[in-house]
């Protein structure tokens, strides 16, 4: 696993290459008894998880306050986290089994970050939260006007949501309308990678968002805006 970290991300320091062992440890052991991932070869975690989950790393200011919304295992939280311990970050995510997991990975690590149990919806209308995030990120959560419905309410004005796809040409032609509603703006970086087509869509929020969104829970899904 070390020397795979070494190939696939050689900016490392031994601290974050022990950091990550010790992460992929504890994903491998607790995925045993809970449903936290279907990639577990080593050479696919360094690469599908965390090597993908750092690409958003030039577009996150110094000591940034940022959301992981609907994190899962941790992705892409946790690494971001481990090569940029100067992030403010809040895992949320509406599971309590995978809350448990992420404390534990937090603690084994050595590293801060605020945990959240809540369903995006909630976690997007708490005025502790809402309007207050510089970066929200999202990986493998929904599709875009969804995404966007679930992180946009989340930021300043000013403040950037980065979502991770594949070929998101598609979704952001779907997301106008979403945009406009959300008083948002969106654009595309290509992520390279040799497991597929990989890019960040990194929408950027314009003007405060209308009170009514993100809308009540389940209701984002079943009826994306458009």
């Amino acid at each position: 696993m070390r020397d795979l970290l070494q190939q696939t991300i050689p900016s490392l320091t031994a601290e974050q290459c022990d950091r990550f062992v010790a992460y992929y440890d504890l994903l491998i052991d607790w995925n045993t008894r809970m449903n936290l991932t279907a990639i577990t070869a080593p050479e696919d975690v360094v690469k599908k998880h965390f090597a993908d989950s750092l690409a958003a790393l030039p577009f996150l200011p110094e000591g940034a306050r940022v959301a992981d919304v609907g994190t899962g295992a941790g992705f892409p939280g946790v690494p971001l986290l481990i090569v940029r311990p100067d992030l403010r970050l809040t895992l949320v995510d509406s599971l309590q089994k995978r809350i448990g997991f992420l404390e534990t990975v937090l603690q084994t690590l050595g590293l801060s970050a605020v945990c959240v149990h809540a369903r995006a919806e909630d976690f997007g209308q708490n005025p502790a939260y809402r309007a207050s995030f510089d970066v929200a990120v999202s990986r493998a959560v929904a599709s875009l006007p969804v995404l966007l419905e679930l992180t946009v309410p989340l930021l300043k004005v000013g403040g950037k949501s980065i979502c991770y796809k594949g070929d998101a040409s598609e979704e952001l032609a779907a997301s106008r309308g979403a945009l406009h509603k959300l008083g948002a703006s969106a654009k595309t970086v290509s992520v390279p990678a040799d497991y597929g087509a990989r890019s960040l869509v990194i929408c950027t929020k314009n003007a405060p968002t209308s009170k009514q969104y993100p809308r009540k829970a389940g209701t984002p899904a079943k009826s994306p805006l458009r």
